[in-house]
């Protein structure tokens, strides 16, 4: 059902926690499923320098959220703010069944949301 790097995401996820402050936070949730992330990301010269996750939810949104957070390091906040589903399913744990997309579409949306696109 879920691809190895995505279980792999899972069972190890790197950068779970949170930075402290002067980290940006940023915290969504999908009102559908009840997931929640939380992403805090230290920038500096609008680059991300380091990044931290934390989720409540299924599988899928815990991996995403692993997978988003290490992607986001040394990014910039421009690039960032153009994350999508599709990159983040395919680009990052390596494919999602339907039923479980919404858990990179909630990452996405952090990550724009996280670059300053509203």
């Amino acid at each position: 059902m879920y691809s190895e790097r995505l279980l792999d995401y899972f069972r190890n996820p790197k950068h779970a926690g949170i930075l402290p402050a002067p980290a940006l936070a940023i915290e969504l949730e999908n009102p559908a499923c009840g997931d929640i992330v939380r992403i805090t990301a230290l920038v500096e010269d609008g680059v991300i320098r380091q990044a931290a996750f934390q989720v409540r939810g299924c599988t899928a949104s815990i991996a995403c959220g692993a997978a988003l957070a290490e992607w986001l390091h040394g990014r910039g906040l421009a690039e960032v703010r153009l994350a999508d589903v599709a990159g983040i399913v395919e680009g990052l744990v390596g494919g999602l069944p339907a039923e479980s997309r919404h858990a990179a579409k909630l990452m996405a949306d952090a990550a724009r949301r996280l670059g300053g696109d509203v």
